[in-house]
């Protein structure tokens, strides 16, 4: 029988042998969560697939490539309490979709549950779990973990109505490293953020590099820090890309890429409350090390 109160959203592009494979487990699940796929403009055969292979899954065609942006679209269309993202290269474990249903239930502030993560055919633990697990913001009584203030895009469970209050995921970020000023801006709403160890997600993704991702990555984490953070920190922060981007071409493109989206990121700027801003700091302490 259908559960009602969590689906599953995906975005994927061009990707549609990988994106099989995630929608056999995610259909065979007990569950058998409402799935939709949005996809963002693939010219592979990936629309016909989805429609002749898994015809109870909802499919959503996009005409351009939107990025993370497929994901609010999918939230706000799927209409179930909570839901869970997937990538076409991810799944989830049986039975944790249903455990994340009942800890939304019990735990009403609860916005965003980072699960458990599990890596490639070997079930290898992903690194991020430690640093969830062991998150310096400690736990507060009406959450069921570590509070936290990052989580992996396709191990995660959002209330819907959460998800919504906090705009999603920001169109200015596309792709990469989008996940911390969702974070953010879920905390500054008063919604908790919170690693829950007892849901697990399985990540397969592919071994070869993606193209571009570490240009992205760098270049939206400097971004976020325009779009939240305080001005002096964005400053010194652009002036390490700066100086790195002169021997390195990574970083050089992403700063190229920082300064088209600057004017953007500073009309929507919104600094963190200072509770939010103080836990920001002590989080990247703790990434830092002693």
């Amino acid at each position: 029988m259908t559960d009602p109160s969590i689906g599953v959203v995906i975005a994927t592009r061009n990707r549609a042998d990988s994106l099989a494979r995630t929608l056999r487990r995610l259909t065979e699940l007990p569950e058998r969560p409402p799935v939709l796929v949005v996809d963002n403009a693939s010219t592979d055969h990936t629309r016909t697939m989805v429609s002749t292979l898994f015809p109870r899954v909802n499919l959503l065609p996009l005409p351009v490539n939107r990025g993370a942006i497929a994901r609010n679209l999918g939230v706000e269309a799927i209409g179930t309490p909570s839901v869970a993202f997937s990538d076409d290269d991810s799944w989830w474990e049986p039975g944790a979709l249903a455990r994340a249903a009942e800890l939304m239930r019990r735990h009403p502030r609860l916005g965003l549950i980072a699960a458990r993560t599990c890596v490639g055919p070997r079930e290898t633990p992903d690194p991020i779990n430690t640093l969830l697990d062991t998150s310096p913001l400690g736990r507060a009584e009406d959450l069921p973990g570590p509070q936290v203030l990052g989580f992996l895009g396709c191990a995660s469970v959002v209330r819907r109505s959460a998800f919504l209050d906090a705009g999603g995921f920001h169109p200015l970020l596309f792709f990469g490293a989008e996940e911390t000023l969702l974070a953010y801006d879920l905390s500054a709403r008063g919604w908790g953020v919170s690693y829950c160890p007892e849901i697990t997600a399985h990540h397969h993704p592919d071994p070869s590099p993606r193209s571009g991702r570490g240009v992205r990555v760098r270049r939206n984490e400097l971004l976020t820090c325009w779009l939240r953070r305080p001005l002096p920190l964005a400053l010194r922060r652009t002036r390490a890309l700066a100086a790195e981007a002169r021997r390195d071409p990574v970083a050089r493109r992403a700063l190229r890429e920082v300064l088209v989206a600057l004017p953007a990121a500073l009309r929507a700027r919104r600094p963190l409350p200072p509770y939010v801003e103080e836990a920001a700091r002590r989080v990247e302490g703790q990434h830092r090390g002693p």
